[in-house]
């Protein structure tokens, strides 16, 4: 598999960036990706109940101290990498499927969370970040007088 880094501010139309295109898959050896690029990207399930928002990411492989979750403005972000096995000296490897490297993803959660209640858990290579909504996001009954 080639990866081609996407740049978002090139015209796909002009005839220069397929030029372009072309030109670097050919140039770029396989395993010659920048440190800061995305490699891949984990599973993610996003699910709300009426206290709170879960998120659950599928990171097999990654250790804990490798993840980094943080919460700004409203916007959920997971980081972390998963790390290429050290090839051993008797062993001969002949094809290649997981993914290695770093990952981002990021989240806009649609309504206001309490950032001081936020629970992360990691077991059995699932990752579980509970978002408990604030209080004025909550749904409540209202009584009719």
């Amino acid at each position: 598999m080639w990866l081609v880094k996407r740049n978002p501010t090139l015209n796909l139309e002009a005839p220069r960036y397929i030029s372009r295109l072309f030109n670097e898959f050919w140039s770029h050896p396989l395993m010659d990706i920048d440190e800061d690029s995305t490699v891949w990207s984990p599973r993610i399930d996003v699910r709300e109940s009426k206290d709170a928002y879960e998120v659950l990411a599928d990171l097999p492989g990654i250790d804990k101290k490798d993840v980094h979750i943080s919460l700004h403005d409203n916007v959920l972000t997971l980081k972390g990498e998963r790390k290429f096995e050290e090839k051993k000296e008797d062993e001969n490897r002949y094809y290649y499927e997981r993914s290695y490297g770093q990952f981002s993803r990021s989240f806009r959660l649609p309504e206001k969370v309490n950032d001081k209640d936020v629970q992360a858990e990691y077991k059995d290579g699932v990752l579980k970040v509970k978002l408990v909504k604030s209080e004025e996001a909550k749904p409540r009954e209202i009584e009719i007088r």
